[in-house]
């Protein structure tokens, strides 16, 4: 299983223009400013990073950096991960 801890946390990052540093897997989102519209702008960021869709219901799962990369690792499925484009 691809571990995608460390591209979540660059997609937050750059969504929400954080300091990757000051990002923890295991902070409340709310801790780092990220409230309800954040967390649907956070899934809307990772569907165009990634190419998946992610279900809106899925967003009460969305608390932290690690349940924020179990619910995309769900939702990729057999997918490897970012597209070959993606990492030109």
């Amino acid at each position: 299983m691809v571990d995608h801890r460390a591209d979540v946390v660059k997609v937050v990052s750059e969504t929400f223009r954080l300091d990757p540093a000051v990002i923890e897997h295991d902070a409340p989102l709310e801790e780092l400013g990220i409230d309800s519209k954040g967390r649907i702008k956070l899934l809307s960021a990772l569907e165009i990073y990634y190419d998946v869709s992610i279900e809106l219901d899925q967003l009460d799962r969305f608390t932290d950096i690690a349940s924020v990369t179990e619910v995309l690792a769900e939702a990729l499925g057999g997918k490897t991960g970012v597209s070959d484009e993606r990492l030109k």
